[in-house]
């Protein structure tokens, strides 16, 4: 007689119970759950405790079972950790449209995210988040660690400098941690789970993480007030964050099904790409990357906060090498015996020069010392700045981690401008005490309160603002002249802020 697959199943489990089953009556267990209500394939397996008990065919045919193995590649992975709700609304069709329109964008940025992808989805799980998040980066930067937007964020979750602070990320001289692939990563989950934990959903957390944690609340509170809903489709938000979650949402399902939208995305193995790599002594980028065996765009890649040719083991005790690169940078560091590691070491100037006398002082020529620590025209260098310099055979010492962790370039402007009034002729019109002092027209206009075509009485008293060289020794007290203040206070009135991160 041929048993049933399923009936042979239970016996051997009543076997197994009847075999181990203990001197003492065994702990009442749960009602079984019905045939209905089987758990998806993918979701936690339940492990019983305690003996086994035998169960009936009916539970044996109502539990999921467990996947031994892994997904297959990353972007199955991520499939099986969406965990967010879909989001219908014409935006997100646009959004697929736009995306779909433009494959070799989409191969492109792909193609860029196998470096960094693996890393944020273990991080995910880690924290039990939804693993759509991993694909934020392509909707921020389209994985571009270098990117920087127009209200200067930065890295692959763009980070806003006023915001470094408080997620602990650094910035100076020598690296920018918005642009670092682990601490930019942990900071932009920390401030995602900050955010659901005010909001209580993520569709209203991503639109805080572009529009900002007070915007979207006092967009709550107005809602509120009128009895409307307070959902992020209900709210009134800049376009930017209405399309925000909407790009997300088209992105997530390419990645879901990738067929039926006819898109294509490269093959991404389920498994690290890089890891982290002790550097106990300052070493060159360059050298770095060669004992790695790796080329100098990928080593960039993997760690482009370095703002410098110089890693700093004092503030940056790590580097990220490709997988199988790793023993092979350990291996070549330890029998490296062609001289210092580092060529590049940090020097703080004593006192504001400028350019000419530091880099005399550092026996650089101007303008390689402007290139190496990108130090402008017509600046100079405030005391106490820290500049990166060629380090001779003389010294021995790594740079300390104070200046490691704190050196700051500050620049002072050459020239400063100064209030002053000059009488205008009899004929002076804006245009032409405009062109005799070289000055912008509009400017001489907006000075003085009147049209760019105005012309001036004899002997009228035009206000004018006349560049005024400062040495040294005053640019290192110098406050910003009227005129700077008046235009800091006129820009800052122009520039659409971004509140988020």
């Amino acid at each position: 007689m041929k048993l049933h697959p399923i009936a042979g199943l239970a016996i051997l489990l009543w076997l197994a119970g009847c075999a181990t089953a203990p001197s003492t009556p065994p702990a009442p267990t749960a009602a079984p759950a019905p045939a209905t209500a089987a758990r998806a394939p993918d979701a936690t397996p339940v492990i019983p405790g305690g003996a086994l008990q035998p169960i009936t065919a009916a539970q044996a045919a109502s539990q999921g079972v467990a996947q031994l193995l892994p997904p297959a590649d990353l972007w199955e992975r991520i499939r099986r950790g969406f965990r967010m709700p879909n989001l219908e609304t014409d935006l997100v069709r646009q959004q697929e449209q736009w995306y779909t329109s433009r494959p070799e964008y989409i191969q492109r940025m792909t193609e860029r995210s196998r470096k960094y992808l693996f890393h944020i989805v273990e991080e995910l799980e880690r924290r039990n988040m939804p693993t759509e998040l991993a694909l934020l980066p392509f909707i921020e930067s389209a994985f571009n660690p270098q990117a920087v937007s127009s209200a200067r964020a930065a890295g692959m979750w763009q980070f806003m400098p006023a915001t470094c602070t408080y997620f602990e990320l650094k910035q100076n001289v020598f690296r920018d941690d918005r642009r670092d692939v682990l601490a930019s990563t942990r900071a932009a989950l920390d401030y995602l789970q900050k955010l659901h934990g005010m909001f209580g959903d993520w569709h209203l957390a991503l639109a805080a993480y572009n529009w900002g944690e007070g915007s979207v609340s006092r967009a709550i509170a107005k809602n509120q007030r009128s009895g409307l809903g307070t959902g992020y489709t209900d709210l009134v938000m800049p376009n930017e964050t209405r399309a925000y979650v909407p790009k997300l949402q088209a992105v997530k399902n390419i990645v879901a099904n990738p067929e039926s939208l006819r898109a294509e995305l490269p093959l991404i193995e389920n498994h690290p790409y890089f890891q982290s790599v002790l550097v106990p002594r300052d070493i060159d980028v360059e050298l770095a990357a060669r004992l790695a065996d790796v080329k100098i765009d990928d080593f960039k890649a993997l760690n482009p906060s370095a703002n410098r040719p110089v890693i700093l083991a004092a503030g940056t005790p790590q580097i990220l090498l490709p997988w199988d690169n790793a023993t092979v940078f350990q291996r070549n560091f330890e029998a490296y015996t062609a001289g210092q590691y580092a060529s590049w070491t940090a020097w703080s100037a004593p006192a504001t020069m400028s350019v000419t006398e530091a880099a005399r002082r550092v026996g650089m020529s101007e303008n390689d010392l402007r290139n190496v620590n990108t130090i402008p025209p017509r600046m100079l260098i405030k005391a106490g700045s820290v500049l990166i310099v060629p380090r001779t055979a003389q010294v021995r010492d790594d740079v300390t981690s104070h200046v490691a962790d704190n050196g700051q370039l500050s620049l002072a402007p050459e020239m400063v401008t100064r209030r002053t009034t000059v009488k205008a002729g009899k004929h002076d019109t804006v245009a032409t005490i405009a062109r005799r002092l070289r000055l912008n027209v509009a400017e001489v206009a907006g000075w003085n309160s009147v049209g760019t075509s105005a012309a001036f009485k004899a002997g009228q008293q035009v206000v004018v603002y006349l560049p005024v060289r400062v040495g040294p020794a005053r640019a290192a007290q110098a406050k910003p002249g009227v005129r700077a203040k008046a235009t800091a206070r006129a820009s800052a009135k122009n520039i659409v802020k971004k509140p988020r991160r």
